[in-house]
């Protein structure tokens, strides 16, 4: 069925800028939900979201491991719908990562007392796991930001039939993407107890 369509490199070149823009605009955001100056006031309580956003985190993890399974099985309609369902999936993520952090406050690893600081005391009850904590968020955060573009031009390749192409790239991207889908929920489950409530 895949074997018959032609390249269509013209589309391919809109959809990288498309990309392109996509991922300087999701960065730019990024950076700023962090500012306070940038923080949303707003009555309604979003501290329901980071459950939620790791839930789709994780299900993401589960289309991409799927995608894998169906493209080893050469099931390629299966495969392409995991990938779409994958990037639905981290799209919502996406969306509700900003909105939680543009409208509450950061939640720090070993925060106890949740004053927004993590004292001696603090550090000494958590131990070692702050520190595996933040390798898993900086790696997971870092990754984030650098593999957004590449899956998208690894979509775009495989979206304009150029399936060797695609491979080429996907082979990098894919591990990268599932180790970000993973860590997320891994960093949710981590940081849990110093939610506030």
């Amino acid at each position: 069925m895949f074997n018959n369509l032609q390249p269509n490199r013209p589309l391919e070149k809109k959809l990288n800028i498309l990309a392109v823009i996509v991922s300087i605009a999701v960065l730019a955001l990024v950076g700023l939900m962090r500012r306070p100056e940038f923080k949303i006031q707003t009555e309604i309580d979003f501290s329901f979201l980071p459950p939620f956003h790791s839930m789709l985190n994780a299900l993401a993890a589960i289309a991409l491991i799927a995608a894998l399974y169906f493209i080893k099985n050469k099931n390629m309609i299966a495969h392409r719908n995991s990938i779409y369902a994958a990037l639905v999936l981290s799209a919502m993520f996406l969306l509700s990562y900003v909105v939680y952090h543009f409208t509450s406050d950061a939640v720090i690893y070993g925060d106890a007392n949740f004053d927004g600081v993590v004292d001696e005391a603090e550090k000494a009850a958590v131990g070692s796991t702050r520190t595996i904590y933040l390798i898993l968020l900086i790696t997971h955060v870092t990754l984030a930001g650098v593999i957004l573009p590449f899956i998208l031009l690894t979509f775009n390749r495989a979206f304009t039939n150029q399936f060797d192409r695609h491979k080429k790239i996907a082979r990098y991207v894919y591990p990268l993407w599932l180790y970000v889908a993973i860590t997320g929920p891994v960093c949710y489950l981590m940081l849990r107890p110093f939610y506030p409530g």
